[in-house]
């Protein structure tokens, strides 16, 4: 047999249980034909030295909002953690850019102002042209409007918008906060409204964001992204990034069921995942299937739905998504999903949401007779202790977060409306493991940073990027158990176990070879954020890579590298 590719040299980390480690791998046509020794390597065409580096499966990131990508025509507010930091950076951003109609910015923190929400007069003065400014949150949950926006809209005049519910103050007048912006603003009445209002969602400037995120993803070693929240109306972005060479990495895109939508909408969901999948491209880059639900909304402004009141709101408990009793809607939408065939992947952070997405998923397997459908639920930020092994019991994968766990975004909100007594139930990834349950590491990027070595850093430590503020160590997860969730258990949440997450003859070869040896950082985590995917292969091309390894980007072996969407022909490996 002759390989296309032999990669010697490394500490291959296989997650295989007839072989955990190996020093050479071997691919052909596309998938990965010999693991083991490099003496006893069948012959290559090409030959790759890792020179002692780590090689693991490629990285399989189940929750990452690839169309949330940064925006160069507007501000990041990350790491503004004042009133006055953010008034800095979007007034020297409205001098920047006269062009704009609209100033937008991103990812503001909810602790801005003490005690209080943000408002419309804090964002007074920020503009000699009085345009209208608008900002989003870091979890994409809020919007923060000026006073110029509340008019343009119609709010200031207690109109209604379709991509949120604005909060008014006792006279009824809007404050300029929103919440609820993410669950209505993929709606088709929401998604409609902000395009035709916000230069932010624009479909260009969406596929910008795209095509971005989608560079990040591959650099950083993600070989598999799980888009969870793509409106039918969006598709045809992702089916012309495919169609434009530009899914450098695979791409699962879960559509978005909007709250209301009923069974017509439901059995256009099943048309359309029939359809694209049966035109499936021959790379296997675009797959649809998952739907994306939610059962609450976020815990730090209180619309998370939780089991008892929050600590500093005596009296509130937060909403389920769904209306009716206590969200119960949600467990037909559930049961009708899971009668189709259909998976779902159910955003549910407080106990209380989390409960009623396990009761849902609960019962629709018990009324359909269903096995194995491996529904998912994302997030999983305050979890019961009755409801720990209720995951592993009832085959429930929970795609959880390693990075918002850290104290650095969440202490002085979320730790707060929890309140230190609940604190225990807090991003619970080592007890999850330990019970037997599917646990697939992700980023949320933009909500968190879309590096998996800050994953990895972050479920090891518990604490801020800068080391400090480690809080609730026992569940913490060491370096092998972290690697795991993202391989292994993440190619298992979507029913691809039997083709990615483990180094194995007949797997896809979706290798990542890392910067170093990451093990040498298992007693010291601070130093894997040092670290970098140094080459990431997907398909057995190289898609991404520094130099060390391999020279440029390009298709070890591949008659025709660019109909399979990758780089120029003359690109090339080392060879001997």
């Amino acid at each position: 047999m002759m390989l296309d590719t032999l990669i010697t040299g490394a500490r291959v980390r296989t997650f295989d249980e007839t072989r955990p480690w190996a020093e050479a791998v071997g691919i052909r046509d596309g998938r990965i034909a010999y693991v083991g020794d490099s003496a006893e390597a069948p012959s290559a065409r090409s030959r790759v030295e890792a020179d002692g580096r780590l090689l693991t499966p490629g990285i399989i990131d189940s929750h990452n909002h690839l169309l949330l990508g940064f925006d160069e025509d507007a501000v990041s507010l990350e790491g503004a953690h004042t009133l006055a930091e953010v008034r800095r950076r979007i007034a020297g951003f409205a001098s920047r850019r006269p062009d704009l109609g609209w100033i937008c910015a991103e990812n503001a923190v909810y602790s801005i102002v003490e005690g209080r929400r943000p408002c419309a007069a804090d964002l007074d003065g920020l503009d000699a042209a009085g345009r209208p400014v608008f900002v989003t949150t870091y979890d994409q949950h809020s919007v923060w409007l000026n006073r110029p926006a509340l008019a343009v809209l119609g709010i200031a005049q207690g109109g209604d918008i379709a991509w949120g519910r604005p909060e008014r103050d006792a006279a009824g007048d809007a404050t300029g906060w929103v919440t609820d912006f993410y669950t209505s603003a993929m709606t088709e009445a929401g998604l409609a409204e902000l395009q035709r209002d916000i230069p932010m969602y624009s479909p260009e400037r969406r596929y910008r964001k795209l095509r971005s995120s989608m560079r990040m993803a591959t650099a950083l070693g993600i070989t598999t992204v799980v888009e969870p929240q793509v409106p039918l109306a969006e598709l045809p972005l992702f089916e012309r990034a495919l169609a434009e060479g530009v899914l450098t990495s695979r791409v699962i895109a879960a559509l978005f069921h909007p709250v209301g939508a009923d069974g017509a909408f439901r059995a256009r969901i099943r048309d359309t995942v029939d359809r694209s999948n049966a035109e499936a491209d021959v790379a296997g880059l675009l797959r649809l299937g998952p739907v994306k639900l939610y059962a609450d909304d976020v815990i730090e402004p209180h619309t998370a739905l939780m089991l008892a009141d929050y600590a500093n709101r005596p009296g509130v408990r937060g909403r389920p998504s769904y209306p009716g009793d206590a969200g119960r809607e949600l467990v037909g939408v559930i049961g009708e999903l899971d009668r189709l065939g259909l998976q779902t992947h159910t955003h549910a952070t407080g106990d209380g949401g989390i409960r009623l997405a396990l009761d849902a998923i609960e019962q629709a397997a018990r009324a359909n007779g269903t096995v194995d459908r491996r529904h998912g639920i994302v997030h999983v930020e305050c979890l019961h202790p009755d409801d720990l092994d209720r995951f592993a019991r009832l085959g429930v994968t929970a795609a959880m977060q390693p990075r918002h766990c850290s104290p650095d975004l969440v202490a002085g909100t979320w730790m707060e409306n929890v309140g230190e007594e609940r604190w225990s139930r807090a991003w619970r990834f080592r007890s999850l493991l330990d019970s037997g349950a599917t646990v697939a590491f992700s980023s949320d990027w933009q909500v968190g940073e879309m590096d998996p070595l800050v994953g990895l850093y972050s479920a090891a430590t518990r604490a801020g990027l800068d080391g400090s503020q480690g809080w609730t160590a026992d569940e913490r997860v060491g370096l092998d158990r972290s690697l795991e969730a993202y391989t292994v258990h993440g190619a298992r949440a979507w029913h691809l176990d039997g083709a990615r997450g483990r180094i194995a003859p007949g797997m896809d070869a979706d290798l990542v070879v890392w910067s170093s040896d990451l093990y040498r950082h298992e007693h010291d985590p601070a130093g894997l954020l040092g670290e970098h995917a140094e080459t990431t292969i997907v398909g057995g091309r190289v898609v991404h890579s520094l130099g060390a390894v391999v020279d440029r980007v390009g298709a070890p072996v591949a008659d025709d590298p660019v109909a399979a969407g990758g780089a120029a022909p003359d690109a090339h490996v080392h060879t001997h």
